[in-house]
């Protein structure tokens, strides 16, 4: 390791709070790899509690790797990643785990396995090579296109299936086993864990799936998505604080999972089902934590609305010296008793989600929204003096029509006349920041059969709407680029086949446009097509819990415009 980057190391830990370093010997030695930069992998609760999972376990050791960029100066780029914790090479590890929350980072894997000296393709890698496996919300949905190169996917929540399979690899280690048969042990013996070299995948002459099954008859047909009844009987909270990470004045800690609301678009309401809460006796103590560091008590959670002790966990931060802080709320759940504890907490901005700026595609989502809830939202945020309003819209939605987007644009005009009508008179409303994405269809979901919008129209939409909202005084509109939710779309919703377009923008520094025309795959097949109502799926064979039918029935209903 180069002198400066042990120095930057050494300044990264120093500035940390709650990072821990084993004495190497004969654990289980892991390395946990965040895909993307220090700033934005510190700030994923999710990774944090996996270092702390396998941390807690006395015959573990993990330590942190993070993904470099070269346009990162506070991560500078090398050559050979290593851990944050003792500056060992990947290679020294006896597995390397890639935590992954987002489509778009899985080019990062490919870099940093060959960076690290490890063969990018598990038929490729032999018994000397650390295992490479991988979890999180994006492998969760769909693994598949990732398959070529990662050894073991372990498929859902990590509290009991990763401390499961952590015990069973070191016991078939110790044992001497050839990794092949170690992971027919995790296969067998793990719910939630999926290794792809052991299932088979045939096609159809049009190019969907035929079947996929197991080469082994004591294998199971389908791999059970994991998720822990109990969340009180434990906290997930964040483990190390940095005032280099995103967002880090906040201490963040989960107060739920999962959501009821079964809005048809969103991956997270389906797959982290059911729901569950945290009890306020088991979150307090995470209070006392986080505002005893002097930070601002992030709440998580899928539908942190739906909490029913919501106000009086805010409460409880507040009388205890603390603030608090959201995402977005549901605008049927802001009461005006919410709006006077965020002003309390000293909130000045809050985002709000309407999704369709008209009540039919509201309806088409199943978002279960009225206007009548939108403007109430809005009335008691701006009677408490909440000067910044977020609103989070899609485009591209399924059935939408021009119609809907001059519905998004005159809600919007509408919401910001009616801000400044009701604070006249208090302290100035200060703006909207409009938040414009292009929905993008999800594995698991009733949209999953739904094509993604073509990004020219979407161009278009976009730019309607910001010439629309130009001349609005206090509307800020940002979007995402359409580029690039072609590209989420391709990775959300790939077979195994589009692993070769991996490689290959691997291979081309990241050039997508030339790897597209290199690879023999039409990429528009899992983009712009619209999927036949009995097709399998390449996600199929994870089982979440609800039945492809429920969904199916789901997708008919919102193009019938059913509520």
């Amino acid at each position: 390791m180069s002198w400066t980057r042990q120095k930057r190391d050494e300044q990264l830990l120093s500035q940390e709070n709650g990072w821990r370093k084993k004495v190497w010997g004969d654990n289980l030695k892991v390395c946990l790899v965040y895909p993307n930069v220090y700033r934005i992998g510190m700030a994923n609760l999710g990774f944090q509690t996996v270092y702390r999972l396998l941390n807690d376990l006395p015959f573990c050791l993990c330590e942190r790797a993070f993904f470099s960029s070269p346009g990162e100066t506070d991560v500078p780029a090398e050559k050979r990643p290593v851990s944050l914790e003792s500056g060992r090479q990947l290679k020294d590890f006896d597995i390397v785990a890639f935590a992954v929350p987002f489509e778009n980072d899985y080019p990062h894997i490919l870099s940093i396995l060959e960076q690290a000296g490890i063969s990018l393709e598990t038929r490729l890698r032999d018994h000397s090579e650390p295992l490479v496996m991988a979890g999180g919300i994006a492998v969760t949905l769909n693994p598949e296109p990732l398959s070529s190169f990662i050894d073991l996917f372990l498929l859902g929540e990590a509290e009991e299936m990763l401390p499961e399979f952590a015990e069973l690899y070191r016991d078939a280690l110790g044992k001497g086993r050839e990794r092949r048969e170690c992971l027919l042990d995790v296969q067998r013996g793990v719910a939630g864990a999926y290794v792809p070299q052991f299932y088979q995948v045939s096609y159809k002459c049009d190019g969907t799936i035929e079947d996929m099954k197991p080469t082994e008859a004591s294998l199971p047909r389908k791999i059970q998505r994991r998720w822990t009844r109990e969340i009180s009987s434990f906290t997930t909270e964040q483990i190390i604080t940095t005032p280099a990470a995103e967002f880090s004045e906040l201490f963040l800690t989960e107060v739920s999972r999962g959501c009821r609301r079964g809005c048809r678009f969103c991956a997270a309401g389906f797959v982290y089902r059911p729901v569950r809460f945290r009890q306020m006796e088991v979150l307090e103590p995470s209070f006392d934590r986080g505002i005893a560091q002097g930070k601002k008590i992030g709440l998580l959670g899928t539908a942190v609305s739906d909490h029913p002790q919501l106000p009086e966990l805010c409460r409880s931060v507040m009388e205890k010296g603390g603030c608090f802080a959201l995402g977005s709320l549901r605008m049927d759940r802001l009461t005006s008793e919410m709006a006077r504890l965020l002003r309390e907490s000293g909130v000045e901005t809050v985002a709000l989600a309407p999704e369709a700026g008209t009540q039919r595609l509201r309806d088409v989502l199943h978002k279960g929204i009225s206007e009548d809830h939108i403007f109430h939202a809005v009335e008691s945020l701006i009677r408490e003096e909440i000067r910044q309003i977020r609103l989070y819209f899609m485009v591209g939605l399924p059935t939408e029509t021009e119609t809907d987007i001059d519905g998004l644009i005159s809600l919007t005009k509408r919401i910001r006349h009616y801000s400044l009508q009701i604070s006249q008179g208090k302290r100035p409303f200060k703006r909207i920041i409009l938040s414009v994405n292009q929905f993008i269809p999800k594995p698991s979901t009733p949209f999953q059969w739904h094509p993604l919008e073509d990004i020219r129209i979407i161009k278009k939409k976009l730019l309607h709407i910001q010439k629309a909202l130009r001349r609005e005084g206090p509307v800020r509109v940002f979007h995402d680029l359409p580029k690039w939710n072609y590209i989420q779309t391709l990775l959300s919703l790939g077979d195994r086949r589009v692993g070769l377009v991996l490689l290959a923008v691997h291979k081309l520094g990241g050039n997508w446009s030339q790897a597209l025309k290199s690879v023999n795959l039409n990429s528009d097949f899992y983009v712009y097509r619209q999927k036949d109502l009995q097709e399998t799926f390449p996600w199929d064979f994870i089982d979440h819990e609800i039945d492809k039918s429920f969904l199916l029935g789901e997708y008919r209903k919102s193009l019938a415009e059913i509520p």
